[in-house]
């Protein structure tokens, strides 16, 4: 594929879609990044530059066309006791080794280990994740008055009914500046965007971190900086793999890794904390019309432009206008299908998307989370393929020949039965292991072959395994102790 053609494709497929988009996103990441900033300790500049700066370059070097990536909580949580121990500065150099960390995971693959994250716990990742999202807006409609919460609805109505008049405009954006000049010009005594905090006037410039550079220091970030990439390139890949459900369309999750950590190496270099994908904004951006790059791109540069040019205009936004934009994000964020199918699926599968979203609302860590529906699924999975596993027994005629015939995966969760259905007492002269319709997986099942063939001839029993696929047989062969004493272990055929 031309350069040209993919340019088009990944650039110029909408771009007044893509523009407006934008434009809407550019508007909610204000107030994420300013409360980002203020959960890390940092002053406000530190997320809006971050955000503008990882958004931009992500845009360029991202695998993922149309997903927004800033400044998030995630991040925003690690870090605030490294800032407040030691300094922002730290904070920057922090950042910077987690790019390069994250850039080295690109390189290793490790956005493989994304195959082993079910379906069940993506589902409840997107749960948790719509439940923090309301919930982040609560704040905002706690001890106000009766205004805010006629300006909500008001903002939702707009949202909700807007598109059966036309979609040329999202929605969203004729929201918040339709609510936008409605409280300027009417008066109206309701919490800004200006509330949350100070916005810069000026400039990202370029700094090097103002910390030593010596082993204390790489002593001080590394575990941080190693949390950070490990929590951003989760949520990255889990947020990458929503979108591509949401657009129907594929993603390189491996240039995703390097994209992700080439924009927070370069951004701790221009005053920006860390950060990684963000589903609400990304959810926000494709049910504008945001599909592509150059969506991504405006995110980050209009936010620039709103916060150094226009910041006095944006300070009087008023928030219940971008509330009413995130409880969207919310409801349509959450998987409503799922709570239906409680009842139809599994009950395994049930179990691990509750756990999910029991963890990551009640820690509000999303790694937590899904480590736990992870270790559920990989659990519940051990146990299905254990109960797969048979084992049937039949004597010879002449009453001295026992066949113990295997048929399954033999791996860790079944070895306990490989050797249980040895009845060992049995006064036979020759036991015919058959595992022609068995397969074995780890050293753990190689372990159990070798106790049994061992403790038979211990007996006095002549032992003899047949039926070994060629799999097998190369690993029984590697690791086995039994056949190196002698035992008999024919491959299948012989």
């Amino acid at each position: 594929m031309s350069f040209l053609s993919t340019f088009r494709r990944e650039w110029m497929a909408s771009p007044r879609a893509d523009i407006l988009a934008g434009i809407v996103v550019a508007l909610a990441l204000i107030p994420e990044a300013i409360g980002f900033s203020i959960i890390a300790g940092v002053d406000p500049r530190v997320g809006l530059y971050a955000s503008f700066s990882i958004a931009v370059i992500i845009a360029l070097v991202g695998g993922r066309p149309g997903m927004i990536s800033a400044a998030t909580a995630a991040v925003a949580v690690l870090v605030a006791p490294l800032v407040k121990a030691h300094g922002v500065d730290y904070l920057f150099a922090a950042t910077v080794l987690m790019g390069i960390i994250q850039v080295l995971a690109g390189f290793l693959r490790l956005d493989l280990l994304m195959q082993y994250v079910s379906r069940s716990v993506v589902t409840g990742f997107v749960n948790a994740l719509a439940i923090l999202i309301f919930i982040a807006q609560l704040p905002q409609l706690i001890d106000v008055t009766w205004v805010t919460y006629v300006m909500v609805a008001g903002g939702l109505a707009v949202i909700y009914l807007f598109p059966r008049l036309t979609k040329a405009v999202p929605s969203p954006l004729v929201a918040i500046i339709v609510l936008t000049v409605i409280s300027i010009f009417g008066g109206l005594h309701v919490n800004t965007v200006g509330d949350m905090g100070k916005l810069p006037s000026s400039l990202p410039v370029f700094l090097i971190p103002n910390v030593p550079f010596s082993f204390e220091t790489l002593r001080i970030i590394l575990p941080y900086s190693l949390t950070m990439a490990a929590v951003g390139l989760l949520e990255s890949m889990m947020t990458a793999q929503i979108v591509d459900d949401l657009t129907d369309t594929p993603s390189d999750k491996r240039r995703e890794c390097k994209g992700q950590g080439i924009a927070n190496f370069v951004t701790g270099f221009f005053g920006g904390m860390g950060g990684c994908a963000m589903i609400g904004q990304s959810v926000i951006n494709v049910k504008s019309g945001g599909s592509t790059r150059l969506s991504t791109f405006v995110a980050g540069s209009f936010l620039l432009f709103l916060i150094v040019v226009l910041g006095p205009l944006v300070a009087k936004i008023p928030m219940p206008a971008l509330v009413a934009v995130m409880i969207m994000v919310s409801i349509g964020t959450f998987n409503w299908g799922s709570i239906r199918n409680l009842r139809s699926h599994p009950w395994q599968s049930s179990v691990v998307m509750v756990a999910t979203v029991v963890v990551v609302v009640w820690t509000h860590d999303l790694a937590r989370g899904v480590l736990v529906g992870v270790l559920l699924s990989g659990v519940f999975f051990a146990g299905k393929v254990r109960r797969l596993f048979e084992v049937s027994a039949s004597l010879s005629p002449d009453g001295r020949t026992r066949t113990y015939r295997y048929a399954g995966q033999v791996f860790f969760a079944s070895t306990g039965r490989f050797a249980e259905a040895i009845d060992f007492k049995e006064a036979v002269d020759r036991v015919v292991l058959d595992v022609s319709a068995a397969h074995f997986w780890d050293i753990s099942a190689v372990g159990a072959l070798d106790k049994v063939v061992i403790k038979l001839r211990r007996a006095g029993v002549a032992v003899e395994v047949i039926g070994l696929n060629e799999a097998s047989a190369t690993m029984i062969g590697r690791f086995a102790v039994h056949d190196k004493a002698g035992a008999a272990a024919k491959p299948a055929g012989h």
